[in-house]
């Protein structure tokens, strides 16, 4: 089992010096950076949760809620840094996809395999 973690681990440093990994940290910190896209972010979140609590309890959601939600959503949207973090990650999660595909043909060909490795 050790040898799985040791491999985890390898690969886990290689991504962390991928140019997606990168770029989804610079996009992050910039992000971070901006109070005002920041402060619309955390607002949408409480709206959000505020809507879903309504719903839940079969409630029509208060109109100037909904309102300042798509207002707000459509703000932090068009803001530059959301959209250069929302690239980032779009790109490093293709990365991870692309890993993720690797590691199944990886199984599939130990599953062939009729070497025992114990």
């Amino acid at each position: 089992m050790e040898q799985i973690w040791e491999k985890a681990r390898e690969i886990g440093r290689l991504v962390a010096q991928s140019q997606e990994y990168k770029a989804l940290k610079r996009a992050n910190e910039t992000l971070a950076n901006d109070r005002d896209t920041v402060a619309g972010i955390n607002r949408l979140s409480a709206l959000q949760e505020t809507i879903g609590q309504a719903l839940q309890q079969g409630q029509e959601p208060d109109e100037a809620e909904r309102d300042e939600f798509e207002r707000l959503a459509g703000s932090v949207q068009a803001a530059p840094n959301y959209q250069a973090f929302e690239s980032a990650r779009a790109n490093f999660d293709r990365l991870m996809m692309r890993i993720d595909e690797e590691i199944a043909k990886g199984i599939e060909a130990g599953e062939q395999s009729r070497i025992i490795l114990a």
